[in-house]
């Protein structure tokens, strides 16, 4: 796990796939955070991804870096505990011009049942 989120931080932006309805949707991310050894994402509730996360939590994180790719899939579970959301805005800090532990409007998700891939051109791929 911590290869993961070390990878997501390196690389910067990570691409979130979601689905709205039958149309997939998918948008740039850049929080990955381990908190309670789990990986966390984070967003907010008035964001239509916080809609679509709240409706069909299977979801696909894919990020390049290098020559290299890793795919995170699983399922997003919501954790609205104060201190989760706390924990990922220390770790990220910029976000606090816009996100509060307390705002009502944050939200931190974490990975369920899932499965990274990295993968490149010239090597076999590791899960």
């Amino acid at each position: 796990m911590e290869r993961v989120e070390k990878f997501l931080k390196e690389a910067e932006t990570y691409y979130l796939a979601t689905m709205d309805g039958n149309q997939p949707r998918v948008r740039p991310f850049g929080t990955a955070h381990i908190f309670e050894g789990k990986l966390y994402i984070q967003t907010g509730k008035v964001k239509s991804v916080y809609k679509q996360l709240k409706e069909n939590p299977n979801v696909e994180v894919c990020a390049c870096m290098n020559g290299k790719w890793l795919r995170v899939s699983g399922e997003l579970v919501e954790d609205d505990r104060r201190e989760a959301r706390k924990s990922m805005l220390d770790d990220y800090t910029s976000l606090r011009a816009m996100y509060s532990e307390d705002d009502g409007n944050t939200a931190v998700f974490y990975f369920q049942n899932a499965t990274a891939v990295f993968s490149s051109f010239t090597s076999e791929p590791e899960t």
